[in-house]
């Protein structure tokens, strides 16, 4: 197996791109430390898709402050000392949702919190976008059955991409790899994963490359 170029490797993408599970596999297979989100223990989650307006400044704040916890321990702690971290989120995508879902000044209050607390932490060695279109995504969200995920729309999928995407083009101090899958199952074919593991073993110089992977 190709040794991993990267020490921290950051996985991001859409609700439903499959993040978690490709970062429960990379750490297995180079024995990794995985960083995972806690988003099952954020309270406000199931009433924010029900009334965003209402729950939307609570549920990015409590998003942030677990996102920094979790980031915090595991660069500060022991695990600062093994090869390879693989996380399923990178801190910036607190930003990100929160420019989506609050209104102006609330954004701004937020926006300040957040430049403080991002201070905290370096770029990733290498960013992961795992891009799919939004039919895949809301077909996957349904099929995992996560009732407070019911009402999550195609426009709102379409709003985070479009976000992602907006921040992506202007990243030039670290490697960010895009990956466009189509008809890709990188879980349940094998062949699938090793090409993706591939691509994730190169080197990239700072800047972003985007390489589309199909059937």
């Amino acid at each position: 197996m190709k040794a991993l170029p990267y020490r921290h490797i950051c996985i991001e993408g859409n609700i439903g791109s499959g993040k978690t599970s490709l970062v429960e596999k990379l750490s297995v297979d180079y024995n990794g430390h995985k960083i995972l989100e806690q988003f099952e223990d954020n309270p406000f989650l199931p009433l924010f898709y029900k009334n965003p307006e209402r729950y939307a400044f609570t549920v990015e704040l409590f998003f942030m402050t677990e996102r920094f916890k979790q980031m915090q321990n595991s660069i500060a702690g022991p695990d600062l000392f093994t090869n390879h971290m693989f996380s399923d989120f990178c801190f910036i995508k607190t930003l990100l949702f929160a420019r989506k879902n609050l209104e102006k000044e609330e954004y701004k209050l937020f926006q300040m919190l957040f430049t403080v607390l991002n201070k905290s932490f370096p770029n990733p060695d290498l960013l992961v976008y795992i891009h799919r279109d939004v039919k895949y995504l809301l077909e996957n969200i349904k099929s995992r059955g996560r009732h407070y995920e019911s009402d999550i729309t195609a426009k709102y999928l379409q709003s985070i991409q479009d976000s992602y995407f907006e921040y992506l083009r202007n990243i030039t101090s670290f490697p960010v790899l895009i990956l466009d899958l189509k008809g890709i199952d990188f879980v349940a074919n094998k062949q699938n994963y090793e090409t993706i593991k591939f691509l994730i073993s190169k080197e990239y110089n700072p800047g972003v490359h985007r390489v589309s992977v199909s059937m």
